[in-house]
């Protein structure tokens, strides 16, 4: 269902409604410069399929956040973010082409001021 430029990181994500998928566009640092539109999923609703061995992590500022890239194209498809740290938040763009026609940008979110907004984000479920 996604995955990484270079094809060798493979995961599948469970979406509710696969027609229409709701994400989260941040302006923080990392987020705008790399376009990333945040699918935010529960850990059950994440599967890491292949590439495992070849991510790698970077954090910054609080540490919170665990960036994981891809070591051979360097795109982030996917990382355990600082909101959420027992779900996933799926780069929508990395998704299989079928997917990408039903995403809906449904929050602008101020991550440039992160801690007076957190509690802004959605909930996500077990």
């Amino acid at each position: 269902m996604g995955g990484c430029h270079c094809e060798r990181i493979h995961f599948e994500v469970d979406v509710e409604h696969e027609d229409r998928i709701g994400v989260s566009e941040c302006n923080c640092s990392i987020c705008q410069r790399s376009g990333y539109l945040h699918l935010i999923v529960p850990a059950s609703r994440f599967r890491l399929l292949r590439g495992e061995e070849i991510l790698t992590s970077y954090r910054f500022n609080t540490g919170a956040a665990n960036h994981l890239f891809c070591s051979v194209c360097g795109i982030k498809a996917f990382y355990v973010p600082r909101s959420h740290p027992h779900g996933y938040s799926v780069n929508a763009r990395c998704l299989d082409a079928e997917f990408l026609q039903g995403i809906v940008i449904e929050q602008q979110f101020d991550g440039r001021n992160w801690e007076q907004h957190a509690d802004e984000l959605p909930e996500i479920g077990p």
